[in-house]
């Protein structure tokens, strides 16, 4: 679901400022999943393409290119659709996959950022045994 070597290199790239951006990405992506949705249910195809087209960009940048591609589908119907002036009623399914998609990806990243979360021992690296150590 996550390139995490590409997840990685945007981290290193970003540096201190990661988390900030990754913030900014948390709140845009919820809008733009808002908006998609919207437009979707007032029959906009117009309104579609630049929400989808944000989602794509900035999700491929943090490597979730399963959420990127659906966002890539969603915004190049959409643009084919207002060419050909008519409405994507094709996009019904990919728009009800979005939210679902966008969630998940963002537990993923919650996990993989967030210091208080329990990960699994990088490949070659013993797990430090304490990882319970003062929870109840």
């Amino acid at each position: 679901m996550v390139d995490w070597a590409a997840f990685s290199r945007t981290r290193s790239e970003l540096g201190p400022g990661f988390v900030r951006i990754l913030g900014y990405f948390r709140e845009d992506g919820e809008k733009s999943v808002a908006k998609i949705e919207d437009a979707m249910h007032r029959r906009d195809a117009t309104a579609l393409v630049i929400p989808a087209h944000t989602l794509k960009t900035e999700a491929r940048q943090f490597g979730a290119e399963p959420l990127g591609a659906l966002a890539e589908e969603i915004e190049f119907t959409a643009r084919r659709s207002i060419e050909m002036r008519v409405f994507p009623d094709e996009l019904v399914p990919a728009v009800a996959k979005l939210r679902p998609l966008y969630s998940q990806t963002m537990a993923l990243f919650e996990k993989e950022t967030n210091p208080l979360v329990e990960r699994r021992p990088a490949f070659g690296r013993a797990g430090a045994h304490n990882q319970n150590f003062g929870r109840l």
